[in-house]
């Protein structure tokens, strides 16, 4: 058996189809021959062929060709029938392609299959039948069937031979544009008297090795007196006919005319026996036309030759060909075959990326089979033409997973014809991420509040940022940047969960210690590499009522007794003393209010809820205790309320000696029982002298002031309140307007001689000692804040 390869490459400049080979097989071949070494002929290496994935592509038809990667040569896997596959048509050919992956690449294919000589010619009937008149003249024409032989070239059929050749001899030619026509010629008049019947063998023969025949049978009946054949008008009819066209359609015909008369010239038309044209086209035997009973398809067959014969009632006959050209009309849709396809691409991949390769064919012709390709929607992808009805889906510009995630991509596929048919098919695209995100948080910077004395691990505040990107590249861890809050690390304030952005305190905090303090939290993503951004947090600690009110004045102390000289003569508001108290707290927490809760005499005296000022609600007369015990109580504005209480002790009295002598039963230590005497003895003699210098002082300011007073009662100027000296604003909470300072002086031993001047800022300040009956009085005046020279106020020393 012989086999022929022919072998050429060529390169292409368009789409993925990279080169062109052709071989060429004889039919039936056994299965596994090899066809060609495709590896070696296309240049590529076996290892390609598998990472490449390498396959034969046929588009839905039988794959009668196979690829053996290991060896890179293609082989026959189906039994191949030349004369199944193509018919008549030459050459015969299957044309398929090679594809590969990673990269796509796409190699064409040509195996031409040449013919043996594996058909005998047959003929339709084995045996033919004429009825000839005796009065045949020399040369008439009788129309033999033709055999039949599927091979094709010099396999196929190639000469006829007629015995014996006594009467008739054999005539074969070819009319132009046809096949040929197998005619049997009388040579010799014939006599039914020496021979009625005559038996004949036609005999065809092939071209082949070795070669091989067919034959048929021929009796022929000698009637009588019969002197004239038919004759065709033309020896060649053509007609067109569309393809699909209904049954019943004329399609053309033919006419034939007989000299004799009667009987005899009466003509019959008939098709020629050839099984496939008579399931077709049928023939009025009376009138020569041709008409359509079966289905035509151009795709099938394109033209069809019909051989018709005109015989008469004395058996003479005459032939013509009636050639039948099938028009084409648009009645297939475009086939579309994807070839291959990936099911996801980057988001960062080029533009002109291979997305799929699809086939598409049209089996109409012309027009009709032409076939443009488009993509339906605004979509960042288009489609190429490769060649021979191959296209390439590929991306037009960059994707972005972030605006679609996926996509559907229509291709519709459209003939030229009229009207266009078309066909589409959709593919699916996912469109995978990459990292090119990174996390936003919903706000530009964030403020929260914590409340003083908090327990340690509060969840404080949730920062929140979103990753646009897809899964690891999407997961967004939360960090606690560096930085530090007044020297200390700022992870000692707080820590942040990084998996929810939940911030917590680590420690409990003191508003008085610290009001607010910011840091900075991360987001990170997963992806590689990471991507981050950043995010303020402001942290404002709230304050709590957690600091009672402090007292600042009048200062507690555990020995002495510091009592408000108020004289009788004091009239209606008069300002005794003023309390003053401090809240470290804030806000609310640290409006103070001022409460008179106890008092000797609750008429006499009135404290402002406010300003702490202690004053004469009424005249103080002479029927009022010297001694006046005030309790107040200083509350705050939070809630529980907190408080602290001060007790105030007001001396009324004009002079020194009428105090002492309401004081001198202030609890004194026992430690003093048993000097008595001698303090008895020691006391006198510092009162006598200090009485005696004391009553000119309080003389001389008690005259002063009079006059002042009554100064300014006639002015009818408004009263001033008088406040302490170097009562200045403090923390600006509204409750201490005013620093108040005082001093203590003692001596070394305080149990032998225990003498206090302290400077404060009412008008008249009693110091007391249990431990001494002696009483030292010291007036301390100071210029009034409106530094007028005429004010009310004096200055003594003791």
């Amino acid at each position: 058996m012989r086999r022929q390869v022919l072998l050429f490459l060529s390169v292409l400049g368009l789409g993925c189809v990279l080169g062109q080979v052709s071989y060429s097989v004889p039919e039936e071949m056994a299965k596994g021959s090899v066809v060609g070494n495709i590896a070696h002929d296309l240049g590529l290496d076996l290892k390609r062929l598998k990472s490449g994935k390498a396959r034969v592509y046929t588009g839905g038809s039988v794959e009668y060709i196979g690829l053996n990667k290991e060896r890179g040569v293609l082989f026959i896997q189906e039994r191949i029938d030349r004369e199944a596959l193509c018919g008549e048509k030459t050459p015969c050919a299957l044309h398929f392609q090679l594809i590969l992956e990673n990269p796509m690449e796409l190699f064409r294919v040509t195996v031409e299959i040449t013919d043996i000589n594996d058909n005998t010619p047959t003929f339709t009937n084995a045996d033919k039948r004429f009825e000839i008149s005796e009065s045949a003249v020399i040369g008439s024409k009788f129309i033999l069937e033709k055999a039949i032989d599927s091979d094709i070239g010099i396999n196929g059929l190639q000469q006829y031979s007629l015995g014996p050749t006594d009467n008739f001899v054999l005539k074969s030619e070819k009319p132009a544009g046809g096949s040929n026509k197998v005619e049997m010629v009388l040579q010799k008049p014939l006599d039914r008297e020496k021979q009625e019947h005559i038996t004949l063998l036609l005999t065809a023969i092939d071209g082949g090795e070795p070669q091989m025949s067919g034959t048929m049978r021929i009796f022929v009946n000698v009637l009588d007196a019969n002197d004239n054949a038919p004759t065709f008008a033309k020896p060649l009819y053509r007609a067109k006919i569309l393809e699909n066209s209904p049954k019943g359609t004329s399609v053309t015909t033919v006419s034939a005319s007989d000299k004799d008369i009667g009987m005899y010239g009466e003509v019959s038309y008939l098709i020629s026996s050839e099984r496939l044209l008579s399931e077709l086209f049928n023939i009025n035997s009376k009138t020569g036309a041709i008409i359509l009973i079966g289905e035509i398809d151009y795709e099938k067959a394109n033209k069809y030759e019909i051989d018709i014969e005109a015989v008469d009632s004395g058996g003479l006959s005459d032939s013509t060909k009636v050639i039948v050209d099938v028009v084409d009309i648009n009645d297939n849709n475009p086939h579309i075959n994807i070839v291959s396809k990936s099911e996801s691409v980057s988001e960062d991949s080029p533009p002109n990326t291979v997305i799929a390769m699809l086939s598409v064919n049209d089996p109409d012709s012309e027009n009709n089979g032409d076939v443009e390709c488009n993509i339906h929607g605004d979509i960042p992808f288009k489609i190429q033409t490769t060649s021979n009805g191959f296209y390439t889906l590929v991306t037009e510009v960059d994707l972005d997973r972030e605006i679609a995630s996926q996509y559907n991509i229509t291709v519709t596929c459209s003939d030229e014809g009229v009207p266009s048919l078309s066909s589409s098919v959709t593919l699916t695209l996912q469109i995978s991420d990459v990292n090119d995100n990174a996390p936003v948080f919903e706000r530009s910077s964030y403020e929260a509040n914590i409340v003083e004395n908090n327990t340690p691990g509060l969840s404080v505040f949730t920062v929140k940022a979103r990753d646009a990107d897809w899964n690891q590249n999407a997961r967004v861890s939360y960090i606690l940047e560096d930085s530090s809050v007044n020297g200390v690390p700022v992870s000692s304030y707080v820590s942040v969960s990084a998996d929810s952005g939940v911030i917590h305190a680590v420690r409990s905090f003191d508003y008085e210690q610290i009001k607010d303090f910011h840091f900075r939290v991360k987001a990170q993503d997963g992806g590689s590499p990471p991507l981050s951004s950043n995010v303020t947090v402001k942290v404002l600690i709230q304050d709590q009522n957690d600091n009672p009110p402090q007292v600042l004045y009048p200062v507690q102390t555990g020995g002495s007794l510091v009592a408000e000289l108020v004289p009788r003569s004091a009239d209606v508001g008069y300002l005794v003393t003023k309390v003053v108290a401090v809240d470290v707290d804030s806000g609310q927490n640290a409006w103070l209010s001022y409460k008179l809760q106890k008092a000797t005499d609750r008429a006499l005296f009135e404290v402002g809820l406010q300003n702490g000022e202690i004053r004469t609600i009424r005249q103080v007369t002479d029927k009022d205790a010297v001694k006046q015990r005030l309790t107040v109580i200083v509350e705050d504005n939070g809630q529980p309320s907190r408080s602290a209480t001060v007790i105030v002790n007001v001396a009324v009295a004009d002079s020194f000696p009428e105090v002492l002598s309401e004081f001198t039963d202030f609890t004194q230590d026992k430690e003093y029982n048993d000097n008595l005497t001698f303090y008895l003895v020691l006391a006198l003699a510092v009162v006598s002298f200090l009485f005696i210098t004391c009553l000119v002082v309080i003389t001389s300011v008690k005259i002063y002031r009079w006059r002042q007073s009554r100064l300014m009662y006639h002015s009818n100027l408004p009263v001033i309140p008088y406040y302490p000296p170097r009562y200045s604003d403090t923390l600006g909470t509204g409750t201490l307007q005013h620093v108040y300072n005082y001093e203590v002086c003692r001596t070394t031993d305080s149990r032998k001689s225990d003498c206090k001047f302290g400077g404060v800022g009412s008008q008249n300040v009693l110091i007391m000692d249990p431990s001494s009956t002696g009483t030292m009085q010291r007036i301390q005046s100071e210029k009034s804040i409106l530094d007028e020279p005429d004010s009310p106020l004096e200055v003594g020393k003791l």
